[in-house]
This record gives structure tokens, sequence and C-alpha cells, in this order.
């Protein structure tokens, strides 16, 4: 078969299957289920860059694989899934649809975008990276999640709330901000912040 199957790439597409079954939860009106997928999905792709790492015999050709099935799988979870997340939750009007639709698209320009510095980056060195261009696309896994845990209190507000976060991430997302990469701290922060989310969603 074609393609790479090392356990550097296995929990990649444990995200991709995580994100796809939530989209069909999402459609069956399962919302908040959905969201606990994609809580999923977050935690996965924040441990398969470090697994991949531990591999150090990789082939250019595996690496060049891994930069690319990461991000072919990142638009579908976090890109295409919190925006049917969004029209599930209710913002299924004309103008919510253009703005989710608007939100992947700026997910595939960043995407696309790191793609092609990453190579370059990874042809001169071996470090890892230290920054970010703009948003990561995986912040969607976090914060539409943490949305939907206020579901009820929003009530009749949470379509336009789904809207208005996929806005504003989708303008982070190609806005030429530098973003630190977490550190240990921020990663137990936000593991802390998914716990929370996933606690809310399933009681």
């Amino acid at each position: 078969m074609i393609g790479f199957y090392n356990y550097t790439v296995w929990l990649t597409y444990f995200s991709l299957l995580s994100s796809v079954s939530g989209i069909f939860l999402a459609m069956s009106g399962h919302v908040r289920s959905a969201a606990v997928c994609l809580l999923v999905s977050g935690v996965c792709d924040m441990f398969d860059g470090k697994i991949a790492r531990t591999k150090k015999d990789r082939t250019d050709d595996e690496k060049r694989f891994g930069i690319q099935i990461d991000s072919l799988c990142d638009i579908v979870c976090f890109g295409v899934f919190p925006a049917v997340l969004s029209a599930a939750a209710g913002a299924d009007k004309w103008w919510q649809l253009a703005v989710a639709a608007l939100f992947v698209l700026c997910g595939v320009i960043r995407l696309a975008y790191f793609n092609v510095t990453e190579e370059t980056r990874q042809s001169k060195t071996d470090k890892k990276r230290e920054s970010y261009a703009g948003l990561p696309i995986t912040a969607s896994a976090l914060f539409m999640p943490l949305l939907l845990c206020f579901a009820e209190p929003l009530g009749s507000a949470l379509p336009c709330a789904c809207t208005a976060l996929l806005a504003v991430m989708g303008i982070c997302y190609i806005a030429p901000i530098k973003v630190r990469k977490p550190g240990l701290p921020g990663c137990v922060l936000f593991i802390c912040l998914g716990l929370a989310a996933l606690v809310m969603l399933l009681v």
C-alpha cells in the first residue's frame, strides 16, 4: 500500500477518525458528543509531533509525509469540523454559513503557508519550532468545546457566539502575529481547560 503507516502517524490518523465521527454526530444533532470528539482530536494533535520526533531514523520522505498528512488531517479536524459544529449549534443562516466557509478558507491558507515554511525550516535545522506565525489552527479544538459548554446559559445567543468565535479565529489564523509555542506550563493549562470542558460536556 502507498503511504506510511509507522507509529509516528498513528495518532494523527486517530485524530482524523475522531473528528470524522464527530462530524457525523453533529449532523445527527448530538452537538455535545461531537464537541467531545473535537477535544479528543486536539489532545491527539498535542502529542503527535512529539511522538514523531522520537523516531530518529525517519527518511526525508517520511518527514515530508508527516508534515503533509498532519496538515491535511488538521483542516478536517480543526477547520471543517468546527464549522460543522457551529452550523449544528444553530448558526445556519446564510451569513453565518458564509462566515464558517471563510473560516475554513483561512484555515487552509494558514496550513498551506505553514507547510511551505516548515519544509524550508526543517531543511535548515532539526531544532523544534519555538513560535508560530498566526494562531495555530488547533486552537479551535479548545475554544469551540469551551463555548459549547455554555450553550444553555447562552440560549438563543449561542449561534451568534459560534459565528463570532469562528470569525475571530479565522482572522487570527492569517494575521501576521507571532504566537509563542507553549511550553510545559502552557500545555498543562490547556489540558486542564480541556478536562474541565470534557466534564462540563459529559455532565
